[in-house]
């Protein structure tokens, strides 16, 4: 069973991938991963690691609270991030 963080991770990742419209196999790359296990990651069979968080914070240029702190916060932070044009920005 999922707990409310793994849960809020997921959403938080997914939202993510959304609005920077990047694929699992972007993930799977910046993670050492395999397609299929983000895939698995992503429908909760698989929780995501605290590794997996800061990889993902990095990539996305978020303070890795930002990112544990829900799909809103993080989303906020990147499009911050985004239009300030901070190290870790991605396009």
């Amino acid at each position: 069973m999922e707990t409310g963080l793994e849960e809020s991770l997921r959403q938080t990742v997914a939202a993510l991938m959304r609005a920077t419209g990047e694929p699992q196999r972007v993930l799977a790359s910046v993670l050492g991963l395999t397609q299929a296990q983000v895939s698995r990651r992503q429908s909760g069979a698989t929780p995501w690691s605290l590794h997996d968080a800061d990889i993902l914070a990095d990539h996305y240029g978020l303070p890795a609270l930002d990112l544990l702190a829900g799909p809103t916060r993080a989303c906020e932070a990147l499009s911050r991030t985004r239009h300030t044009g901070e190290p870790g920005a991605h396009r």
